[in-house]
């Protein structure tokens, strides 16, 4: 949690994903949004593609869109309209003072490279002399060094000027909990002023399809709402996504005259062992940590369950027991990755921002009345495979 005496405000918020851009695609209106989804390109399995962005709005030069690549297009556009929300753009001084902490994936592959160097391994008399020569003598060198991570930093330093420390942070979804966490942190201990923080992530990719479906976490056949495909084992649709948010100390937005979007009040968050009920113990204890806070009558969930079973089970049962009204929107979004937790703080934000929810996806979704008005949003994040984290969002009132 953290703990000091500033608080940490949302001041900009940057969204992409299969519904649009910006807030009139998400927050409290998002489930009137058409659902965006691929039954075609990797049947039997299903994905939810990007809407189409025009990058040159956030992205001017043609060249620097050129040297990126998906992921770090996506987010560098978020970036922007974070900064933009914000009413940071351009602001060479201030942004000479902000920091960043972002994460998004590794190297993204590519595949007609890859299933040549597949095809000629598997015919070769020694498969593996033959795939160690051609690594060493096939590969340009700068092969990955256009994919790195920490790239996205570097461009979105280039292309919005944002000029303070960098963080970059790796991982799945956990790694996306913590540029929350981190950011927060350092905004409310005093060492930043205003960071920039979130991810980015690209869900149209062969390779992460391929290892989703070798870990039997892919959604195959008819869609269904996440929290309803236990029946059928589960499954993860995936998205693509770039959520970035601008946070500052409330102080500091007061004097440059920038309005709140919403409180991020804390963000707290653990990876416990790979075992369910370890995992349902680490996030009861880090609910107790948040419970003290929460007014029950104006509180809501806004949930990252990705649709991977045990993990979706175990966190479902969960939020079975807190009473709250519940809404998922990897339903809506597919899942994104490391994006997946910004993304649900910034969605947060704007559901608070105007006071209520966006309507069920689903059944279990509507299991608790949600006419009421919403003050408080609580964000949980609970990974495939590990990572446990809860943010608490919260409307600022009238005259912050």
């Amino acid at each position: 949690m953290t703990g000091s005496d500033r608080d940490v405000w949302i001041t900009g918020v940057g969204l992409v994903s299969p519904l649009g851009e910006g807030s009139d695609a998400h927050g409290p209106g998002m489930a009137a949004q058409s659902l965006a989804l691929n039954t075609s390109d990797w049947a039997p399995y299903l994905y939810h593609p990007l809407a189409p962005i025009a990058f040159d709005q956030q992205i001017p030069k043609k060249s620097d869109q050129r040297q990126m690549a998906a992921c770090q297009r996506i987010g560098t556009y978020a970036a922007g309209l974070a900064l933009q929300s914000a009413g940071l753009k351009g602001d060479a001084a201030r942004l000479a003072r902000t920091d960043m902490v972002v994460t998004t994936l590794g190297g993204e592959r590519d595949m007609s490279a890859d299933a040549a160097v597949l095809k000629a391994v598997r015919g070769a008399a020694d498969p593996a002399a033959s795939l160690n020569e051609t690594l060493m003598t096939e590969l340009r060198p700068t092969f990955f060094l256009g994919q790195l991570p920490n790239l996205l930093a570097g461009n979105i330093a280039i292309v919005h000027g944002v000029a303070g420390s960098a963080r970059v942070l790796l991982g799945e979804e956990e790694a996306g909990a913590d540029t929350m966490r981190i950011a927060a942190a350092r905004i409310a201990s005093g060492q930043s002023d205003c960071v920039l923080a979130g991810a980015s992530y690209n869900g149209a990719r062969l390779d992460i399809l391929l290892y989703l479906v070798s870990a039997g976490h892919a959604l195959a056949g008819e869609w269904r709402p996440v929290f309803e495909r236990a029946t059928t084992g589960g499954g993860v649709a995936l998205g693509s996504a770039g959520a970035f948010l601008v946070l500052e100390a409330a102080e500091v937005a007061r004097e440059r005259g920038a309005r709140p979007i919403a409180k991020l009040t804390g963000v707290i968050s653990d990876a416990a062992p790979d075992d369910p009920a370890a995992r349902e113990a680490t996030l009861q204890r880090l609910w107790s940590q948040l419970a003290p806070q929460l007014n029950s009558g104006s509180a809501a969930i806004l949930c990252g369950a990705s649709g991977a079973e045990p993990a979706t089970a175990l966190e479902r049962r969960f939020l079975d027991r807190l009473a709250l009204p519940v809404r998922a929107t990897a339903s809506r979004l597919g899942h994104v990755g490391q994006a997946q937790f910004p993304a649900n703080v910034a969605i947060a934000a704007l559901m608070v921002a105007q006071g209520r929810l966006c309507p069920p996806a689903g059944a279990l979704e509507a299991a608790v009345a949600d006419d009421r008005s919403v003050g408080q949003i609580v964000v949980t994040g609970v990974g495939r495979n590990y990572g446990e984290a809860l943010a608490l969002v919260e409307a600022v009132g009238a005259n912050p």
